[in-house]
């Protein structure tokens, strides 16, 4: 459903080379330390930046000459970037139209995903009213009106404490499963991606050097770079 094919881009004196396929409905943890590439890897996807070389699909459709909103997936990034100076109704609105000029159903998308997400008594609110938890929840509403089926995940718990974060994880998952959604997850935290992936890519050395089901991340079965990553991260 997703595929980097022989992916090249190179910044600085940096060359980064992915290859990796993603089947519809897989959720995939990135794991690796930092600097390897993961966010590289979601920003190619996004649209951020442009590879050099090969070819990025979803649906054997290449990406490549789509501006970032043209491609069919959303991202929810670990700053909620929601604009201060608009309700929390026109924030997840900007994911409909940037303009806000919104008809009546596209009004009732708004208010639906705000009522998927918990959010739907706090739609007159200013973000500077909110919990970090709820700006979280405004930002993953913005993702769900867009309706696409690929939602990338940027590292979008670090910044939450433990109980909220179990709670946009189980949040996450209830949504994955009703929209059924392919996603990308950028995250450091190996409880995180068992508890909410279905597989996982481990980005080092700018590449994606091993590929899996997260049930069979058993030390002793992978690359070296690797054991030392799940050590570190135990």
């Amino acid at each position: 459903m997703l595929s980097f094919s022989e992916v090249k881009y190179r910044y600085h004196s940096e060359l980064f080379e992915f290859d990796l396929k993603v089947n519809k409905g897989n959720v995939v943890a990135i794991l690796g330390p930092s600097g390897a590439g993961k966010s590289t890897l979601l920003s190619l996807l996004a649209g951020f930046i442009s590879p050099e070389s090969g070819d990025i699909t979803i649906n054997n459709l290449s990406l490549l000459s789509q501006a970032p909103h043209q491609r069919p997936l959303s991202m929810l990034f670990q700053e909620h970037n929601l604009f201060a100076h608009l309700s929390v109704f026109d924030n997840i609105g900007l994911g409909i139209k940037p303009n806000l000029r919104l008809n009546e159903t596209e009004k009732r998308s708004v208010t639906q995903a705000a009522q998927q997400v918990g959010v739907d008594e706090l739609l007159h609110r200013l973000p500077e009213q909110l919990s970090g938890g709820q700006k979280q929840r405004v930002a993953l509403a913005r993702c769900l009106v867009q309706k696409k089926p690929v939602l990338l995940l940027d590292e979008p718990f670090s910044a939450l404490d433990p109980m909220l974060r179990e709670e946009m994880i189980g949040l996450i998952q209830r949504l994955i499963e009703e929209q059924q959604l392919t996603v990308l997850m950028v995250t450091h935290s190996l409880q995180d991606a068992k508890a909410l992936a279905s597989h996982y890519a481990f980005v080092c050395q700018h590449k994606v050097l091993s590929f899996g089901e997260v049930s069979v991340l058993a030390i002793q079965e992978h690359p070296s770079e690797l054991v030392r990553y799940l050590k570190a991260v135990k």
